[in-house]
């Protein structure tokens, strides 16, 4: 397997799209060698750890509705072309993200990354919720089958958020600025949000490496 690092941030429009267009080459490449691991980045570290009422985040961030209806127009139009359906309007607070990323990093380690980072973006970008709430997380993690109790027990806890940040200041160090950020192997970087047919194109040239490397393999094998 190779492995490919997503860094991302819960409340990013582009991660969700992102991730999505990648689900749609995986579904045409069912034979893909990734193994998926998701990595924090927060888009706004200040953020009060409460978040913040989305009118006032708008007011800050684009000087209002006209200013984040321009942001987003380009946002809702790759959502539309990639199959979502993105609710801004339906958003009250722009949390803090630490808490969901806390929860994705636990989900790792059970093995549900990917269904709980999926149901964030769902939450907060067709639902509405607000997944800086203890709450919400708690009910995300059930549904992909963790246990709520101990999600929220350790939600009420530090547990883990040094260690999220400092992953986040880490990739800050090495360049990245943005997201989503794609990995692949540890060695090369995909920026941003790529079309499906881009990573059908680079599964079948990973691929195509890797069944060269086998067929080497095997007659320096035979040869030994």
């Amino acid at each position: 397997m190779i492995k490919l690092d997503i860094i991302s941030d819960p409340i990013c429009p582009w991660c969700y799209i992102g991730k999505t267009l990648l689900d749609q080459a995986l579904a045409e490449r069912p034979d893909h060698p990734f193994e998926i691991a998701w990595h924090p980045f927060q888009l706004n570290p200040d953020m009060p750890a409460d978040g913040m009422d989305r009118k006032e985040y708008l007011e800050t961030k684009f000087g209002g509705k006209d200013g984040a209806i321009r942001a987003y127009a380009p946002v809702l139009e790759r959502a539309e072309a990639a199959g979502l359906t993105i609710d801004f309007a339906a958003i009250p607070r722009t949390p803090n993200t630490l808490d969901a990323h806390r929860l994705i990093h636990w989900a790792g380690i059970e093995g549900r990354q990917t269904p709980v980072a999926m149901a964030l973006f769902r939450a907060y970008f067709e639902e509405g919720r607000d997944i800086g709430d203890a709450d919400v997380l708690s009910d995300i993690a059930d549904s992909a089958g963790m246990d709520a109790a101990v999600v929220r027990k350790l939600l009420q806890s530090t547990a883990d958020a040094a260690d999220i940040r400092k992953r986040d200041a880490q990739f800050r160090e090495m360049g990245v600025t943005g997201v989503p950020c794609f990995i692949v192997n540890g060695q090369h970087a995909v920026p941003g949000c790529q079309p499906a047919k881009t990573w059908i194109t680079v599964i079948d040239e990973i691929n195509s490496k890797l069944a060269a490397d086998a067929d080497t393999d095997a007659d320096a094998e035979s040869g030994a």
